[in-house]
């Protein structure tokens, strides 16, 4: 499946390695202040090739806006956004089209279609998070409407967990790391793994602030559930905490329990979501991302005859996915948020009533 959302739905088309990228939104209310500037400037967080830490592919990741808006505004049509590619060197991967990268999707798609794209993982590229990062976008200019803010950063690198959270110095941090104190230890673990053409695994911290009561779609469309399913989508993610996460389950219900006080939750083990719904707590998730598959080291895998060989990747790539992943994980929270809150409003007849004047 290519698409993802109920009412806010967001449909990814392209390749690595093809000749664009791009999406189309489609359940954007008409209306919305649709500020290209911003789109764009949420793609450069995200595009490659700004520091030593990610991949040296350098693309400018330019958005065009192809259809859906009128003087500046959504017009209740599709939008529809493409980026096209500009720095492929498709020839690196000459020397993987008959073999099988380990930790990279080339087995599993070969076996299931038959046929791959080799050129950079085709569409099981991260190049494909660009066009979630273009919607993603769109989604958070709905949310700030609203007033719910999104935001992430790197909580953890190579085991080094982050101590505090600083939302506002991730954004200036090369790494995006959260914790000031923890950035340079975490820096120079992506450092070393390079130096060795090796890589890092790493953990994002995602939150959102100003989310109201009443998010989710029991039973099958919970707000949790389809935040797992979204940042599980991501390239190389491997696990999706919600709130305290594995942590809850080493805790008596005594210790767990958010008790309810008129000022509001007295703490937030649930992370922002009870029963599947917003409880209008701060929505937090910690997604877990493995260490790119793709090393500078020989290694053992079977070609397409089914012949064991040994081999030596070639190209450019993040020594650490976790830090390009951070605007992705907040593209994919604010696209589950702005469904939900469409969806929402048909929760109750007073919604309806007060829409159509009842």
């Amino acid at each position: 499946m290519n698409s993802f959302g109920l009412k806010f739905r967001m449909t990814t088309f392209g390749e690595s390695h093809g000749k664009a990228i791009g999406c189309i939104v489609d359940g954007v209310p008409a209306g919305l202040a649709v500020d290209q500037e911003y789109i764009q400037s949420e793609l450069d967080r995200r595009k490659p090739g700004q520091s030593d830490l990610t991949t040296a592919r350098k693309e400018g990741d330019n958005v065009e806006i192809l259809s859906g808006l009128f003087e500046g505004k959504s017009t209740g049509t599709p939008i529809a956004l493409v980026i096209f590619n500009q720095d492929q060197k498709s020839r690196d991967y000459n020397n993987v089209k008959d073999l099988f990268r380990p930790g990279h999707a080339d087995f599993s798609y070969w076996n299931k279609y038959g046929i791959r794209d080799y050129r950079g993982g085709g569409r099981s590229s991260a190049r494909e998070t660009a066009a979630r990062v273009a919607a993603g976008a769109i989604a958070k200019l709905l949310l700030r409407e609203l007033g719910i803010k999104v935001e992430a950063g790197i909580t953890e690198v190579d085991g080094i967990e982050s101590e505090s959270y600083d939302f506002e110095f991730a954004l200036k941090s090369r790494l995006k790391a959260l914790d000031p104190a923890k950035e340079a230890e975490q820096i120079a673990a992506v450092t070393n793994a390079k130096k060795n053409h090796d890589s890092v695994g790493g953990a994002v911290l995602v939150r959102a602030t100003g989310v109201p009561v009443g998010l989710g779609e029991p039973i099958y469309h919970k707000l949790d559930a389809q935040l797992a399913n979204a940042m599980m989508g991501i390239n190389a993610a491997k696990a999706v905490e919600i709130g305290d996460g594995i942590e809850a389950c080493r805790l008596k219900g005594s210790q767990n329990n958010d008790a309810i006080t008129k000022g509001g939750f007295a703490s937030n083990h649930s992370g922002g979501i009870l029963g599947g719904i917003s409880n209008g707590d701060t929505v937090i998730a910690k997604v877990w991302f493995k260490p790119t598959p793709s090393i500078f080291q020989e290694q053992t895998t079977l070609n397409t005859d089914g012949e064991e060989i040994q081999y030596q990747l070639q190209g450019r790539h993040d020594p650490c996915v976790a830090i390009r992943g951070v605007v992705v994980c907040e593209a994919m929270m604010a696209l589950v948020l702005a469904d939900m809150a469409l969806l929402n409003m048909g929760a109750k007849m007073e919604y309806l009533q007060k829409v159509y004047g009842v």
